[in-house]
C-alpha cells in the first residue's frame, strides 16, 4: 500500500475563513434575506472532492464557528452542518460525476434539509422566522454554486491540495 501525502491544508482553512467572513460582511436588510450559505456551500464542496480530509467532524466545527459568529444557539448550525457533511459524503461519488446543473439542484436539496433542520431548532426554541427567510437563501445558493465550484475547483488545482 502506497502512503498517500496530504497537501494543501492550509488552503481548505483559507476557503473555511473566506466563508466565515462572507457570512459576517453587513448587508442592508433586503440582500441580508438573499445571502447564500457561504460555509454550507464550501463544506459540501471539500465533502464531495475530499471525503477523507473533509467529514462529519470538521462541518461539525464550521457549524459551531457559524453559531458563535452569529450568536445563535449553541450547537444548531453545528448539528445541521454535521448531517449535510455526513449526506454529502455518502453521496460524493454520484454527486461528483454530475453536470453542474444537476450539482446545483443537488445543493439545493442539501441546504434545504440544512434549513429544515434550522427551521426545527428554531421553531424549538420559540424562534421560528418566516419560511421565505429560509426559503431566499437556498435558492440563491444554487444559483451561486455552479461559479463557486468552478473557483474551488481552480484553486484545489492550483494549489494541488490533496
Amino acid at each position: 500500500m502506497t502512503a498517500h501525502t496530504h497537501r494543501g491544508g492550509w488552503i481548505i482553512f483559507f476557503t473555511f475563513v473566506a466563508a466565515m467572513i462572507l457570512l459576517m460582511v453587513p448587508l442592508p436588510e433586503w440582500a441580508r434575506l438573499l445571502r447564500p450559505e457561504w460555509v454550507v456551500m464550501v463544506l459540501i464542496y471539500w465533502c464531495m472532492a475530499l471525503p477523507e480530509r473533509v467529514g462529519v467532524g470538521l462541518g461539525w466545527f464550521a457549524g459551531l464557528m457559524v453559531d458563535v459568529a452569529q450568536g445563535t444557539l449553541l450547537g444548531q448550525h453545528a448539528m445541521a452542518m454535521a448531517l449535510v457533511a455526513f449526506l454529502t459524503i455518502k453521496l460524493h461519488q454520484r454527486i461528483r460525476v454530475f453536470p453542474l446543473g444537476q450539482q446545483a439542484l443537488t445543493v439545493l436539496l442539501l441546504v434545504m434539509i440544512y434549513s429544515i433542520v434550522m427551521l426545527w431548532i428554531r421553531g424549538l426554541t420559540g424562534t421560528a422566522p418566516t419560511i421565505w427567510s429560509n426559503l431566499a437563501p437556498t435558492l440563491t445558493t444554487a444559483l451561486v454554486w455552479p461559479w463557486l465550484f468552478m473557483f474551488m475547483r481552480f484553486v484545489r488545482r492550483r494549489y494541488q491540495v490533496k
